[in-house]
C-alpha cells in the first residue's frame, strides 16, 4: 500500500531548467526571479522503498509521474528541473507517496537573479490537511517584501474555495478570491502583487475556505531595499490553538540577529487576548481582532533584558485560536518557520549540512552551507542525554550523534553536525546530502526549526533560512 504525503511547490513565478534561456531578461528583485525546485525527501521507516512522484501543472488534473527506490533511513534529492517530460517553464504542485513514512523539504533556487538564500519549506503529510486553511502574513509592499502563495487541493474530487485577505486590525476581509472547480492534486497561485483590490500596499493574513481539504504554501520576496535579493518560505497551516511555540527567540544575539512573530487570530468574530512569555522571563501582549494579525519585536519585550537572548517563546491566547509564524533577521538573515501548536518525540530534518571552515567562510555557493538546530522541549524537564540527535548519511547509515543537554520544561537547546564531531557533513563526493533525526523518550515533546545558513564573505554577511523538523510517526 502507497502511503500518501503531499507537498505543494509554492506560489513560484516558474519552475524551469537548471539553464536559463539565452536572452531572458535580467530580474532586480527576489519578486520579479523565477525559481527552480529541488525536493530534498527521506524515508522514515523501516523498509526499503519506492518513491512515486505525482506532477500536476497549475489547475490541472493529469499527472506526470515518476519514482525513484530509497533505502530505509535514507535521502534523496530531485531536482525538478530534470525530471522527465516537465515542460520549461512548469509551474504547479506535487503529490508524493510511498509504501513507508516519509517526509520532504523543498529548496528554491533563484534564476535569472539569485536571490540571496534559498527559501525551505515543508510538505504536507494527510493528516495536515483540511477545508480551512490560514497563512498568517501575506504582504503587498510592505516591509520591502511581497507574498505569493500557492493552494493546492488534497482531496479526491474538485474544490471550490474562497479566499479571504484580513487586513491588519480589521475583522472583515478587504477582498476575496474564488477559486472554482480545481483539480485534484493541481494547485492554484496568488501574487498579492498583482491584486489590484488590496490597494497599493497590504499588510494582513489569509483565511481559505473550501469545499474540500486543502493545503497552502507561501513565499516572501523581497522588493526593494536591502531586501531586494531575500526570500523566504513558510507553510499555512490547518488549525490553530490556545498555545503556539517558537523554538527560536533572538535579540541583537549573534552580531545582531532578531526575531519577530507574525501572530494571526483564526477566528472571525471572537478577539484573542495574547501573551508572549520568553524563556528569560520577558513578555509581550495584545489583543488581535477577529481574522486579524499583530507583530511582536523579542527585544521590545519586557520584564527582563531581551539584549543577548538565544531562548525560545510561548504565545498563548485567551478567547480566539491563534496560528503564528516565526522570522529571523539582521546581519543578513531573513527566515520564516512555522510557530508549532503541538511536539513530538521524534521529529527528522531531511535538509542538513555542515561545511568545513575554509568553505564556510569562503562563502562557496555549493559547499559552504552549515546547519544549526533548535529543539525546544514542551513538556517536563529533560535530564542531559535523554535527547539525542543522530546525523544520518543520504545512504541511511547514522554517522555521528550528539546527546544533548538538559532541557528545562519550554526551554531550548542547540545542536550542530560539528558537536557530533564531524568536521563536514552532507558534502561527501558520491553521497551528496543527508540529514537528522532528533529523538526524545517516548512521551516527550519537543519541536525543532533548523537554520540552513551561509556567508556572504564579501559583504561579510550571515545568509540563511529557516524550516521546521517534521514529526515521525
Amino acid at each position: 500500500m502507497m502511503k500518501r504525503f503531499t507537498v505543494t511547490f509554492l506560489a513560484l513565478a516558474a519552475i524551469i531548467l537548471a539553464i536559463a534561456p539565452v536572452g531572458l531578461v535580467q530580474a532586480q528583485t527576489a519578486y520579479e526571479t523565477t525559481f527552480l525546485t529541488s525536493i530534498t525527501y527521506q524515508n522514515v521507516g523501516n523498509a526499503n522503498t519506492r518513491v512515486r512522484f505525482d506532477f500536476y501543472a497549475q489547475n490541472s488534473g493529469t499527472a506526470i509521474t515518476i519514482e525513484r527506490p530509497l533505502n530505509a533511513n535514507a535521502s534523496g534529492s530531485l531536482f525538478v528541473g530534470n525530471v522527465e517530460n516537465l515542460p520549461q517553464g512548469f509551474q504547479g504542485s506535487a503529490v508524493m507517496s510511498a509504501g513507508e513514512p516519509i517526509i520532504g523539504t523543498l529548496v528554491q533556487f533563484g534564476v535569472n537573479v539569485p536571490t540571496r538564500n534559498r527559501p525551505l519549506s515543508n510538505g504536507f503529510s494527510s493528516g495536515q490537511r483540511s477545508n480551512t486553511f490560514l497563512i498568517a502574513t501575506v504582504l503587498k509592499n510592505q516591509f520591502n517584501q511581497t507574498t505569493k502563495f500557492s493552494v493546492q487541493n488534497t482531496d479526491s474530487s474538485p474544490v471550490n474555495a474562497e479566499v479571504k485577505f484580513f487586513r491588519v486590525g480589521e475583522g472583515t476581509p478587504a477582498h476575496t478570491e474564488q477559486i472554482s472547480n480545481l483539480p485534484v492534486g493541481a494547485a492554484r497561485f496568488f501574487d498579492a502583487g498583482t491584486i489590484t483590490q488590496l490597494g497599493n500596499q497590504f499588510n494582513g493574513s489569509v483565511v481559505i475556505e473550501a469545499t474540500g481539504n486543502v493545503i497552502a504554501s507561501a513565499l516572501e520576496l523581497g522588493i526593494g531595499g536591502a531586501q531586494a535579493t531575500y526570500a523566504a518560505a513558510f507553510e499555512g497551516v490547518a488549525q490553530g490553538a490556545n498555545t503556539v511555540y517558537m523554538p527560536k527567540a533572538l535579540c541583537d544575539t549573534f552580531g545582531g540577529q532578531r526575531t519577530a512573530y507574525a501572530i494571526q487570530n483564526t477566528s472571525t468574530t471572537t478577539n484573542a487576548s495574547v501573551t508572549v512569555t520568553y524563556s528569560n522571563g520577558g513578555t509581550q501582549a495584545a489583543t488581535i481582532t477577529p481574522g486579524g494579525k499583530a507583530s511582536f519585536q523579542t527585544c521590545e519585550a519586557t520584564g527582563a533584558n531581551m539584549v543577548g537572548i538565544n531562548g525560545s517563546a510561548r504565545i498563548t491566547s485567551t478567547g480566539a485560536e491563534i496560528v503564528g509564524i516565526g522570522k529571523a533577521f539582521g546581519t543578513g538573515l531573513t527566515t520564516a518557520f512555522v510557530g508549532e501548536t503541538q511536539g513530538a518525540s521524534r521529529l527528522a530534518l531531511p535538509y542538513v549540512r555542515w561545511a568545513t571552515d575554509a568553505n564556510y567562510n569562503a562563502g562557496d555557493a555549493s559547499r559552504g552551507q552549515r546547519t544549526f538546530i533548535a529543539v525546544q522541549n514542551l513538556g517536563g524537564d529533560l535530564a542531559a542525554g535523554a535527547v539525542r540527535v543522530r546525523y544520518v548519511g543520504p545512504d541511511g547509515q547514522t554517522l555521528g550523534t550528539h546527546d544533548l543537554p538538559a532541557i528545562a520544561q519550554n526551554a531550548k537547546v542547540n545542536s550542530t553536525p560539528a558537536n557530533a564531531n564531524l568536521a563536514e557533513f552532507g558534502y561527501a563526493a558520491g553521497t551528496f546530502g543527508g540529514g537528522a533525526i532528533v529523538e526524545g523518550p517516548a512521551g516527550s515533546q519537543l519541536v525543532v526549526v533548523a537554520t540552513v545558513a551561509q556567508r556572504d564573505a564579501g559583504a561579510n554577511l550571515t545568509l540563511g533560512e529557516d524550516y521546521n523538523g517534521i514529526p515521525i510517526q
